[in-house]
């Protein structure tokens, strides 16, 4: 299966090198695609020094717009399976397989990595965790079955779905939304359990702030889907 890893990032250059380690030494059949999105520091440059395909933005677009460039060029290019991978080392690359795994069973069209599933060290803020927990409640409603992390940025999708993204993408704060796209397009999302460290480097964007902003505009974009016509 011809796979890409999408790794989208912002201001990313202290960490990247380190993803791009990672994801070599465990993905080595994969092609990685970094979408520098219109980052202010040398993000690109410590990419392109490590031999990985990157596409850089003029400007920032934020996660949504990277990730449906990052899904563009995948559909273009003929890829089987795209992975969303962080640029900030949050995520492993030795689960990437599990992901890969699932997918490959036909039980699901997106595998989502799910932090809650089983016991872990990550511990998120409390403005996230009180997030994660709405999402949650409302999406397992919306799907009929449990969601755990309903706003994880580590899945892999079939090509059947990195189609479907490559030409229809929230433009921001996707993960959510996402999810209740697919649902209503027939698609089948399932979550298995992964491990993730805190980040290695560089600082979220999500303040507290932006999280309830953050949960507001994303909770009335899922209602706005759920009324329209499939």
């Amino acid at each position: 299966m011809k796979t890409l890893i999408i790794v989208p990032a912002y201001n990313e250059e202290e960490s990247l090198p380190g993803v791009i380690q990672d994801l070599r030494d465990h993905m080595p059949d994969a092609d990685i695609l970094v979408v520098d999105d219109g980052s202010r520091d040398h993000t690109a440059l410590a990419a392109k020094k490590r031999d990985v395909l990157v596409v850089s933005l003029p400007f920032n677009l934020g996660i949504g717009g990277a990730m449906q460039t990052g899904y563009l060029y995948a559909w273009k290019n003929g890829y089987d399976i795209a992975i969303q991978f962080d640029g900030d080392g949050q995520h492993k690359a030795e689960e990437i397989g599990s992901l890969i795994g699932t997918l490959e069973s036909g039980r699901a069209d997106m595998v989502v990595g799910s932090r809650f599933l089983r016991l872990s060290t990550y511990r998120p803020s409390f403005f996230r965790q009180l997030g994660i927990w709405i999402f949650s409640k409302v999406l397992s409603a919306v799907l009929g079955m449990k969601v755990t992390d309903p706003t994880s940025g580590f899945r892999a999708v079939n090509y059947n779905v990195l189609t479907f993204f490559a030409h229809m993408y929230p433009e921001d704060y996707p993960e959510v939304e996402s999810i209740v796209l697919l649902h209503r397009a027939g698609m089948r999302t399932e979550e298995v359990a992964v491990d993730m460290r805190n980040r290695t480097g560089g600082r979220s964007s999500i303040t507290p702030v932006r999280s309830v902003y953050y949960m507001v505009k994303v909770l009335l974009a899922v209602f706005i889907d759920l009324l329209k016509r499939k």
